[in-house]
């Protein structure tokens, strides 16, 4: 652990993010750092997720939003970012894409679960919940969670259930978890430019895809 080399890149990082806010906001992004700070003290948190969740509050705060950084919303939950805006709440998840080793040979498949399962618990506890990745990750968004809770199909919510569960046991993943479960937004963080941007998850499945295709090698 070296804390002089941690402090001094999110310093740098939000000195880099206060140039685009009002001054009386500055307080409120340093209050975030100072709280990822103290996490990592704790040996919670890194530099590089620590860094795409100062870009996150920037853009929240920017807009009006109180922010806090990994806070407790249930008793075994801890979100990534925490926002306040008058009577609504949102809660920002950060995929970076990582599996560990163990899951070398069912990657695909245990980031999918991941991602359901993140959606399903954490969209419970707040107005709006988002999900957040570098600009050169994917995320593996199953297609139901574009669908209204109301018109999701009992087939679809149980292979979702069940792919989820192969991988996520302790505690299991519901059905009505999975059947009232929103996210409401994806939001794509460029690191080196210190930005994110937020797009509907219909409009990211479409980027996704169509990235997808473009990579392919014909044979």
């Amino acid at each position: 652990m070296d804390l002089e080399k941690f402090r001094d890149d999110v310093y740098e990082v939000t000195k880099k993010l206060s140039s685009h806010l009002q001054e009386n906001d500055i307080p409120k992004l340093n209050y975030v750092r100072q709280r990822l700070i103290e996490m990592y003290q704790e040996n919670l948190v890194k530099i590089n997720h620590s860094v795409l969740e100062l870009i996150c509050a920037s853009n929240l705060i920017s807009r009006g939003y109180i922010v806090d950084a990994e806070k407790s919303v249930s008793d075994i939950l801890v979100c990534d970012i925490f926002a306040e805006k008058g009577d609504g709440t949102t809660i920002i998840e950060i995929e970076t894409g990582f599996t560990p080793p163990d899951h070398a040979l069912d990657t695909i498949d245990y980031y999918t679960a991941r991602i359901i399962s993140k959606i399903a618990r954490y969209s419970q506890h707040c107005s709006k919940f988002s999900l957040a990745t570098p600009v050169i990750g994917v995320l593996p968004i199953p297609k139901i969670f574009l669908i209204p809770p109301k018109a999701r199909e009992k087939k679809d919510i149980e292979k979702v259930q069940y792919l989820c569960n192969r991988f996520y046991k302790n505690p299991p993943i519901r059905y009505e978890e999975i059947l009232n479960a929103k996210l409401h937004s994806v939001y794509l963080i460029h690191t080196d430019k210190g930005f994110s941007k937020e797009i509907d998850p219909r409009s990211y499945l479409e980027l996704s895809h169509k990235l997808l295709e473009k990579s392919e090698v014909d044979p």
